[in-house]
C-alpha cells in the first residue's frame, strides 16, 4: 500500500490516515436549508423561541468563541462535526498501540484530531459540566464507531471506565454518557455495550503517580496505568469468546487502550480494535516509528 492510500480499520471497512500526516483534499460545506414542511418549520421556531427565552433566565456563552445565547454556536457545532466528519486510523501517533518493529498493536479509528473546537467542546463537557455538549459530540463518537464495526459481525463495544477521583469530581463518566446518547438516539442500537471493564484496585508495584494522567510522557502514562483495569469477575463470562471494540474519549499516548485490552484479552475476549472520540498529539511521539510507515504496512482486520 502506498503512502496516500486509505487504511484498512478494525473491520473490513475502508478508514482513511490521519488527516494531518496524509490531508484529504477539501470539500465543500454543506448548510441546511428551511424545512419544507410547515410542521417542521413550526418546531424550529419554537424550539428558537425557547432557547431565547431561556438564554435571557440563564445566561449561557458558546465555549468556542464566547457568543451568547447557546452552550455551542451554529457555526462552532458545524465546526465541530466537520472535525469529527472523516473518521481516520489514529494509533500511528500513539506510541503504547506500536511494536517495536512499527507493527500495529491495536488499531484504533477517532473522529477527529484533538484541536479547535473539538478539544474545547470535549473539555468542556468532560470538565466543567456542559452535557448539553453531549448530542453532536455523540454523533462524531458514532461515525467513528460506524467505520471502525462496518463489515464486521457481532460487535460489542466496551467503554473504558472513568477512574474512580474522576468519577466523583464529575458526577458522570464520559464515555458512558456519550454512548448512552447515540444509543438513546436510536444510532448504534444493535450494536451492544458490555460495561466489563473496572479500575482494578491493585496497582503495579512502585507505581505511586499522583494526580491524573495530563502532562505524563509515554513512560510514566503506561507506567500509572500498568495492572489498573481488569474484567468483573462475574462478567467474564459475558465478554469471553466475543469481538469486542473498546471505546474512549480521548487517544494520547495509547497506554489506556493497551491496558484495557490486555484486561478483556485476560478474560477471554477478542478485541478488534478501538474508537475514540479524538486523538491528540503526545508530546513524545517523535521516538515512535515512522507513522507514514506504519499507515503503509501495519494494518490489522
Amino acid at each position: 500500500m502506498t503512502d496516500g492510500s486509505p487504511t484498512t480499520g478494525p473491520g473490513r471497512a475502508v478508514v482513511p490516515a490521519d488527516p494531518d500526516l496524509l490531508p484529504a483534499a477539501p470539500r465543500p460545506a454543506k448548510h441546511r436549508g428551511e424545512q419544507q414542511q410547515w410542521v417542521l418549520r413550526l418546531a424550529d421556531q419554537v424550539a428558537a423561541a425557547g432557547a431565547e427565552l431561556l438564554s435571557l433566565a440563564i445566561p449561557v456563552e458558546c465555549v468556542c468563541c464566547g457568543a451568547e445565547d447557546r452552550a455551542l454556536c451554529a457555526p462552532c457545532e458545524r465546526q465541530v462535526r466537520i472535525l469529527t466528519s472523516r473518521p481516520f486510523r489514529a494509533e500511528a501517533q500513539a506510541p503504547a498501540l506500536m511494536d517495536v518493529d512499527g507493527g500495529v498493536i491495536l488499531p484504533v479509528v477517532a473522529a477527529g484530531v484533538y484541536r479547535e473546537e473539538l478539544a474545547q467542546a470535549l473539555l468542556s463537557f468532560k470538565s466543567h459540566g456542559q452535557h448539553q455538549l453531549k448530542s453532536v459530540l455523540a454523533k462524531g463518537l458514532g461515525g467513528a464507531v460506524t467505520a471502525a464495526a462496518d463489515g464486521m459481525d457481532a460487535v460489542f463495544l466496551v467503554p473504558v471506565p472513568s477512574s474512580a477521583g474522576a468519577f466523583v469530581k464529575r458526577g458522570f463518566s464520559p464515555v458512558h454518557l456519550l454512548l448512552g446518547a447515540l444509543r438513546g438516539g436510536g444510532n448504534l442500537a444493535c450494536t451492544p455495550v458490555l460495561d466489563v471493564l473496572r479500575k482494578s484496585p491493585r496497582r503495579a508495584v512502585g507505581e505511586q503517580l499522583p494526580g491524573g494522567q495530563k502532562g505524563l510522557g509515554r513512560g510514566a502514562r503506561a507506567k500509572r496505568v500498568r495492572g489498573s483495569m481488569r474484567v468483573a469477575g462475574w462478567k467474564q463470562r459475558s465478554v469471553a469468546g466475543r469481538r469486542c471494540v473498546i471505546v474512549d474519549d480521548v487517544l494520547t499516548t495509547g497506554a489506556t487502550l493497551s491496558e484495557s485490552a490486555r484486561a478483556l484479552h485476560l478474560a477471554g475476549a477478542f478485541v478488534a480494535g478501538a474508537v475514540v472520540l479524538a486523538a491528540t498529539r503526545p508530546p513524545d511521539s517523535g521516538a515512535s516509528a515512522s507513522p507514514r510507515r506504519v499507515l503503509a504496512e501495519g494494518t490489522m482486520t
